[in-house]
């Protein structure tokens, strides 16, 4: 007797916090490495930052999701931070948490997602959770960290993020998807 099974495509969605072009920049690299080593994973990207950065990296197919899950800091301009806005925006988050982590886990389940990879959205592991999936995350510092520095009412919301940060896993080497791909994640992230 034969049997015929066919592995489903990998899915990776790939979660990129909405506060400038760096973290896209750096994202869009680690899924262009992954797109060359592992051409059989489909890339869904949710960011806010334009598609036409994220192609001069990613030079394949990829899913864009144009989504926002986090702000980083509100800036009047390139050099001025507005600490008010940024706590009322963040503060709006945390009232919305509930329906933005239900939609994007909507979406993730309609689409198979086999795993997130978030440069540093907080909520990124609420989805992961609610989907059953893992969840891993990199960057060099997390939003917990800058907040915590503010004081105030921000010691609180750095707890709040502490706490989804907490909900990561965040392995350092990893297999990612079959034997045959194997990528090196850094997760700088202490949670």
């Amino acid at each position: 007797m034969t049997l015929n099974y066919k592995m489903e495509r990998p899915i990776l969605y790939l979660a990129i916090t909405n506060h400038g072009f760096g973290h896209a920049t750096r994202t869009a690299s680690v899924a262009a490495t992954i797109q060359k080593l592992c051409p059989e994973v489909l890339l869904i990207v949710v960011s806010t930052a334009p598609r036409w950065l994220l192609e001069c990296y990613i030079e394949g197919d990829f899913i864009y999701r144009p989504r926002a899950f986090d702000l980083g800091v509100v800036q009047r301009d390139s050099l001025t931070m507005d600490k008010v806005a940024t706590l009322e925006k963040l503060l709006d988050i945390k009232k919305q948490q509930n329906s933005l982590i239900a939609s994007e886990v909507n979406f993730i389940r309609q689409n198979r997602v086999n795993l997130i990879l978030a440069d540093i959205p907080f909520l990124a592991p609420g989805f992961a959770k609610a989907a059953n999936i893992p969840c891993w995350m990199m960057s060099n510092f997390g939003w917990d960290f800058i907040y915590r520095d503010w004081g105030g009412e921000f010691t609180a919301v750095a707890d709040w993020i502490s706490d989804w940060y907490s909900k990561c896993e965040s392995p350092v080497f990893v297999s990612l998807f079959t034997n045959q791909c194997q990528l090196l994640i850094i997760s700088p992230m202490s949670v």
